[in-house]
């Protein structure tokens, strides 16, 4: 199986910037595709960003787009780094992988995800 781990979550000021980073272990062969969801309290869980393998595309949600830049080393790890962070950013975020090398928006599409790590902006 593939292990996920996130990292990097915590409580910043509007403005601010944050890097989350998600190591994978075990069988990560099967990875290909990786990404970031999040999900805020009462909402559905949302895309946020992906990276194809080798890096070669990076797909974002329009509310991110020019705010956060998905980057990965290899298909071990993957960051998010986030600038200009605002209120409506506060979620859990979740890293993703699947292994099919087309990224996808729909969360049934991952086949792993990591336990989430909590980022909160305040105004």
């Amino acid at each position: 199986q593939v292990q996920l781990v996130e990292s990097g979550g915590g409580l910043v000021q509007a403005g601010g910037s944050l890097r989350l980073s998600c190591a994978a272990s075990g069988r990560t062969f099967r990875i290909s595709t990786m990404g970031w969801f999040r999900q805020a309290p009462g909402k559905e869980r949302e895309f946020v960003a992906a990276v194809s393998p080798g890096s070669v595309n990076t797909y974002y949600q329009d509310s991110v787009k020019g705010r956060f830049t998905i980057s990965r080393d290899n298909a071990e790890t993957v960051y998010l780094q986030m600038n200009s962070l605002k209120p409506e950013d506060t979620a859990v975020y979740y890293c993703a992988a699947r292994s099919d090398r087309y990224y996808s928006v729909r969360p049934y599409d991952y086949d792993y995800w990591g336990q989430g790590t909590q980022v909160t902006v305040s105004s």
